[in-house]
């Protein structure tokens, strides 16, 4: 007779076989040999650490003195650069051409697109991101994408993958409004009402979604709708968080407005991705929940520098000169009220492997480096349900770690070129 697991139990065990499967491929012993390492936990640089490494885990981190190679280990030496746990980045598009928008994307097939999904995983696993959530795609893609990658088939980081948005008819994230009436274009995750939308988030799991991904406002890419409106009532949106969270998934919100984003946050979601008119009240109801945001201010220079080449429609260019700049005083205010953050940069609305010029932009807008380092460790594995997996450097964690030239601390850019990328022991970039 076949064994039977519970959904919450198969979520938890789909997760698990995630992680476990690259680092099964590394059964050997590793030796690095840092010139200072970030302990991101107690935000000290530790000078002259050695990791060693085996079977794919950190085995012990020590003063370099005190643990030689041993012998046998392959040897990494990175003496000259400081070492930091992978980063994390916890919404990003990795299906399709990220030159493509608007109308520019219909042409694109979606077997073309997965294989863009290959090549795009490859450049965000280089620039030192080792894990990704990826927020939504047709067909299941990321699903496909994210098991392919864990079976070695194609390089690039973990992924959490979202499978198909769940919205409303007509809506940002879910539904087709480029195209007329005629044509019949309907969304592959549009679902009104609550039953239906219970049936999609099932359907998402039977897929073999990890976490669900939804819109409680318009967005600024979608054609039509309204950056501030709400999408979905709160009844809709508790059924879609009874129903994720009963089957062991987490809920990402994509909301802008102020109404949106209380409605998601009232209905229990766990993370609120952009949080552009985020409100005092708002604020309040995401630290009193322990929601996450999860703010993107970066690609505001991308859209409006190079959108329009790449076809993103001028009434997207016009929502997004009304909303980036507030968006960036809104992540100034949750940061200073101490809303915990995520990092997250949109990723897939620019091109991959850029990800981590949002760092600086955290920054200038109020916190540490630090704060902005932990917020793409510590911060995203926590969301992501993985902390104790990977997002620091400790024995017993996975061996996800990345080197770069100079002190992060002191210029958070140096993670702009990342020199050495390793996840679950096995070396990418050297």
């Amino acid at each position: 007779m076949p064994l039977r697991l519970s959904r919450p139990r198969r979520a938890a065990l789909s997760l698990s076989l995630l992680l476990a499967l690259p680092l099964a491929a590394a059964a050997e012993t590793v030796y690095v040999r840092a010139g200072q390492l970030l302990d991101v936990e107690s935000g000290r640089l530790l000078p002259d650490r050695a990791i060693l490494v085996e079977d794919g885990r950190i085995a012990r981190i020590e003063p370099a003195a005190a643990l030689p190679p041993p012998p046998g280990a392959t040897v990494h030496d990175l003496s000259g650069r400081t070492v930091l746990p992978g980063l994390m980045d916890a919404h990003v598009h990795l299906i399709g051409d990220a030159d493509k928008h608007g109308y520019n994307e219909l042409g694109e097939s979606l077997p073309l697109a997965t294989l863009y999904g290959a090549r795009n995983a490859r450049a965000t696993l280089l620039a030192g991101f080792t894990t990704v959530r990826n927020l939504g795609s047709s067909g299941y893609a990321d699903v496909a994408l994210r098991d392919a990658i864990a079976e070695g088939l194609v390089d690039g980081p973990r992924v959490v993958a979202a499978g198909i948005p769940v919205g409303i008819t007509g809506g940002h994230c879910s539904d087709n409004n480029l195209l007329p009436y005629e044509e019949k274009a309907v969304g592959e995750g549009v679902a009104d009402g609550p039953w239906e939308v219970r049936r999609q988030v099932r359907q998402n799991v039977k897929f073999g979604a990890d976490v669900i991904k939804t819109c409680s406002t318009g967005g600024v890419l979608s054609k039509g709708t309204q950056v501030g409106a709400p999408q979905y009532t709160l009844e809709e949106l508790q059924a879609l968080v009874d129903e994720a969270h009963s089957h062991g998934r987490k809920v990402a919100s994509h909301a802008h407005g102020a109404g949106g984003i209380l409605n998601a946050l009232k209905a229990g979601v766990d993370s609120i991705e952009h949080a552009s008119f985020i409100d005092d009240a708002g604020i309040a109801l995401a630290k009193k929940n322990g929601a996450m945001l999860v703010m993107d201010i970066y690609n505001t220079e991308y859209i409006l520098g190079e959108g329009e080449k790449a076809g993103i429609l001028p009434e997207s260019l016009e929502k997004e000169r009304r909303t980036g700049g507030i968006q960036r005083e809104s992540f100034r205010r949750a940061h200073q009220a101490g809303v915990r953050m995520a990092f997250g940069t949109d990723a897939g609305v620019y091109p991959h492997g850029q990800n981590a010029r949002q760092f600086a932009r955290m920054v200038r807008f109020g916190m540490t480096p630090l704060q902005a380092i932990q917020a793409a460790t510590l911060n995203t594995a926590a969301l992501f349900g993985i902390e104790g997996e990977t997002g620091a450097l400790k024995p017993g964690l996975a061996a996800d770690l990345i080197a770069v030239d100079g002190d992060p601390l002191q210029d958070v850019s140096v993670l702009e070129q990342v020199r050495f990328v390793m996840k679950g022991g096995r070396v990418y970039r050297e």
